[in-house]
Order: structure tokens, then sequence, then C-alpha cells
């Protein structure tokens, strides 16, 4: 009994170790005088960012934001680089989007229209 315990935690302790850079829970820059907390997690062979709190002011609101995806179908390409499309809620544009994770701070920047137009943002990770 006690040998399967050990096993199931250090399995789970080298689980957590593994864990992708970019999985965790993150701020994001303010735009528009609002941020959030986003949630990357493994969705299928990617990784997708889904907002589970919005704040405005300092203060937590009920955006109609709240469960959506903003980071989507992020994959990874190597020394903490990442590929997929960002959402930006200010104007509802999904932007074709990169990632760079370095320690607890994540830059995110994506274009829309060929190019023309960039946007970035820094986010802070949480856990």
């Amino acid at each position: 009994m006690k040998t399967t315990l050990m096993a199931a935690v250090l399995s789970l302790v080298a689980g957590a170790a593994l864990a992708d850079p970019i999985e965790g829970l993150w701020q994001t820059q303010p735009d528009d005088g609002a941020y959030a907390h986003v949630k990357i997690a493994p969705c299928g062979p990617a990784f997708c960012g889904t907002i589970v709190k919005s704040f405005k002011e300092g203060a937590e609101y009920a955006s109609p934001n709240v469960g959506k995806k903003i980071v989507i179908d992020m994959v990874p390409a190597g020394a903490g680089a990442y590929a997929g499309k960002v959402w930006r809620p200010a104007n509802d544009k999904i932007y074709v989007g990169k990632a760079a994770v370095s320690g607890a701070s994540m830059k995110l920047s994506g274009c829309v229209a060929g190019g023309l137009i960039c946007k970035a943002q820094s986010w802070t990770k949480l856990d």
C-alpha cells in the first residue's frame, strides 16, 4: 500500500515538473482599461487559453468574455516560443499570433491584414 501511494505521489510531482512553460494562470496586460486572468492548458496537440476572470479599474466584474478562448491553438516552436492565434476582445479580431515565454512573463503578439496591423502585450504568470 505504501509503495503504491509513494508511486502515485512521485508520478504527480514528476507530472507537475514536466508541465509546459505556457501552462498555468496568466494575467493579461490592461487593454482599454480592463485586464483578465487566463488559464492556459492543453487542447489537443496545442495549448488554448480561456478567460476565467475579468477586471476593470482593479475590481472583478462580470464580463461577457469570461469563458471565451483568447489564446487559440498555440503550438510549441522551441525555446519557449509558440505559434497560433490570439483573440483581442477590445476589437473582436483574431490575430495570427505568437508567444514567447521567459520565466513568469510572456510576450504575445499578433497581426491581421497580412501583417499590416499588429498588437502586442506582456502577461504575468500568476501560478
